[in-house]
């Protein structure tokens, strides 16, 4: 009787497994560039209704910072979600933040589940809808600063004028 061996093995070309390889990579890359900017775009708006500067949206990792922050969270915990196991109670600070953007922008507790499982349904929803800001928190409430308002002032509120000029 014959005895049969099956043996195969196929190998690309080297110059076949980079290519393949670099392809792979610029199609990842291209694809995050575009996640990246419609997220930052999407959460650039929500920022604006917080009143805060929608740059901050751009900003890799202080974007988070800020969400954090107006969300009534301390914008730190992002950094700690680099260390292993910290990470997952940055989360919670995160959802946390989360759900209290919802409630300033008008929506149910029930919303941060939306935040939590389709974010980007989340970002989208905050986005263009026509809530407004409510609440405490965020720069929306707090009045901008003017050189006038520092000034001292005299006992009829009127700022003092300034010195004559020198010729």
């Amino acid at each position: 009787m014959h005895e049969m061996t099956y043996s195969q093995t196929t190998s690309l070309d080297p110059a076949a497994t980079i290519a393949i390889g670099a392809g792979a990579f610029i199609f990842a890359l291209i694809f995050f560039v575009i996640v990246y900017v419609i997220g930052s775009w999407l959460l650039g708006k929500i920022f604006k209704k917080a009143g805060v500067a929608t740059w901050k949206a751009w900003v890799p990792v202080y974007n988070n910072w800020v969400l954090l922050e107006i969300g009534g969270q301390k914008g730190f915990w992002i950094l700690l979600a680099f260390i292993p196991v910290v990470n997952i109670v940055t989360i919670v600070f995160y959802y946390i933040a989360l759900y209290n953007i919802g409630l300033k922008l008008g929506k149910s507790g029930a919303f941060v589940l939306l935040g939590i499982f389709l974010p980007i349904v989340w970002l989208i929803w905050l986005a263009f809808d026509d809530s407004k800001w409510l609440g405490t928190g965020g720069a929306a409430e707090q009045p901008p600063i003017s050189p006038l308002d520092e000034a001292p002032t005299d006992q009829n509120n009127t700022p003092p004028s300034p010195p004559p000029l020198v010729q």
